[in-house]
């Protein structure tokens, strides 16, 4: 890599260099009769372009990545203008004041456009190495993020399944297998950026099945699907924290009589999804969070920044969540 980046300096410098070179000898062209020969003036131009290249070359290798970007601006600036001088004093030929000026001034203009030049070409590289490496950290970040719903999800089914099978349950081995298909589902989106809504719905579907086999009579769960959900994609496993949520700090809190409702809804390429679920007379605020939301907030913040909305209400008898996503950017770049 190293060499490849050497081997794109050189050949930029070299074009850059036959650039001015061909400039030079273009913007020279109405004097060649003043020359002897073609041969002087074709070396008049490229002796110009040498000048001028040196000096640019000296300054962005040299004088500015060892003076001007370690803050000793005192002395770059000495030297900057010092071999500008020098080179100006060669080239004329002459230490008189008119010689020299003409050549120092242009040389001054020459070096002041390749700095202009070297630093947008340098900021432009900054800009994407930082736009790569953020690329890069959210890569990380969102690959963190979709591991820990891993474990997050299976502690959560082997709680219910573990459940059942000390009642004794019939349904236990049922119950098994229908958690291996879950799983399954979750270990193959998780190798994907996206999947479709549809696909994700009724994993969730799945999921609340079992869950209320597992809480006999004890909740009533409703489940509401409104709307085309066409060829839309989403996340995978982005909206299961909310009805785990539901389903942990409501009715698998408490012995009362619960509920869950949840619908989705399409508009157009924005989803709706709403998740409302009774509390317990007793729960405690604290404990109405845990990492599975967390986890979310910060997935819907790295993948959805601008499109979407979460609203959490924590009320005295209910807890609901209206999530709103555009969806649009995964149909466009599915």
């Amino acid at each position: 890599m190293i060499k490849n980046s050497l081997k794109h300096t050189i050949l930029l410098n070299l074009g850059a260099f036959l650039l001015v070179a061909i400039l030079e000898i273009l913007s020279g062209w109405i004097i060649k009769d003043k020359f002897d020969t073609s041969y002087s003036f074709y070396i008049w131009g490229i002796s110009y372009a040498a000048f001028m290249m040196g000096i640019i070359w000296i300054n962005h290798f040299v004088f500015i990545p060892f003076f001007l970007d370690k803050k000793r601006y005192f002395l770059y600036g000495i030297l900057l203008i010092g071999s500008i001088l020098l080179a100006a004093i060669l080239k004329g030929n002459s230490l008189s004041w008119s010689g020299v000026s003409k050549f120092f001034f242009f040389f001054m203009y020459t070096t002041g456009t390749g700095m202009a030049a070297f630093f947008l070409r340098r900021n432009m590289i900054i800009q994407r190495e930082n736009v790569e490496k953020e690329k890069l950290q959210k890569e990380i970040e969102l690959t963190y993020l979709k591991e820990q719903v891993n474990p997050h999800f299976l502690f959560n089914s082997l709680n219910s399944i573990y459940a059942l099978s000390r009642q004794q349950s019939p349904e236990t081995p049922d119950l098994v297998m229908q958690l291996s298909e879950l799983m399954r589902y979750q270990l193959e989106s998780s190798k994907k950026d996206t999947v479709l809504l549809k696909e994700e719905i009724e994993f969730i579907e799945n999921y609340l099945l079992l869950e209320e086999k597992r809480l006999s009579n004890r909740c009533t769960i409703e489940f509401l699907i409104g709307g085309d959900l066409l060829d839309l994609r989403i996340s995978p496993m982005l909206l299961i924290p909310f009805v785990e949520n539901a389903v942990k700090h409501g009715a698998q809190s408490t012995n009362e009589q619960s509920t869950i409702d949840i619908s989705v809804a399409i508009k157009s390429t924005t989803l709706h999804f709403c998740v409302v679920n009774s509390k317990p007379s007793m729960v405690s605020a604290s404990k109405r969070e845990g990492m599975g939301l967390e986890n979310v907030r910060r997935r819907l913040n790295l993948l959805y920044p601008n499109s979407h909305v979460l609203e959490i209400e924590d009320m005295e008898k209910v807890y609901s969540v209206n999530l709103s996503i555009d969806l649009t950017i995964h149909k466009k770049n599915r």
